[in-house]
């Protein structure tokens, strides 16, 4: 599937006339990182692809959806040791991403073995879970997929110093809303197809 933005890519480029050394000096990277974007082996992030869309005078929704089609159906989780605020957050996860797979944790082990199996496009991490924290949960998480996109929740507004440090690209305060979700959507390092929303 991640062959579908190189396509789209190479396609907007060889239109434009340039070669990938040109895009490269153009964006200031390397023209091996263009060569595997158009190889389809990496995605460029939200912000590469922004750059892309200036420096190919394409629309950047045209690249941006083609890299979410590299995930038609974004597996999310949410991990959170109260299972009451667990449910209610699932439902509203649902709500606004019905095409995503989304799967509760109690359990912070539970969703690291999930992630090791599955590829986990988006988790949302309760950061005090008992005796382990959420920003280890983070750390380990990225060791497994380093495009896995974390958002924690928490009561706690004094943790948003400590979660910067970890890789996460959002933070929530509870209670999580169907407003609070959709604005971590539009700050996400590796965006993907979330298939519009219930109504």
């Amino acid at each position: 599937m991640i062959m579908l933005f190189a396509d789209v890519l190479k396609k907007l480029r060889r239109k434009k006339g340039l070669s990938q050394s040109d895009i490269a000096k153009q964006m200031y990277v390397t023209k091996s990182t263009v060569s595997r974007w158009e190889n389809g082996t990496r995605l460029p992030d939200a912000a590469m692809i922004k750059r892309l869309s200036e420096v190919l005078g394409a629309d950047v929704n045209t690249l941006l959806s083609a890299a979410a089609e590299s995930d038609e159906c974004p597996n999310i989780i949410m991990v959170d040791d109260n299972a009451v605020i667990l449910n209610g957050g699932l439902q509203i996860i649902e709500q606004v991403l019905p095409n995503a797979s989304v799967t509760g944790f109690t359990k912070p082990s539970e969703a690291v073995e999930y992630a090791k199996a599955n590829s986990v496009a988006l988790a949302f991490l309760d950061i005090e879970m008992g005796s382990v924290s959420g920003l280890d949960v983070c750390r380990e998480l990225l060791e497994v997929n380093p495009r896995t996109n974390v958002v924690y929740l928490t009561a706690y507004r004094e943790y948003s110093f400590d979660a910067w440090n970890t890789g996460a690209c959002g933070f929530m305060l509870k209670p999580i809303t169907p407003e609070g979700v959709r604005e971590q959507l539009k700050k996400l390092r590796y965006p993907f197809l979330t298939g519009g929303e219930e109504q």
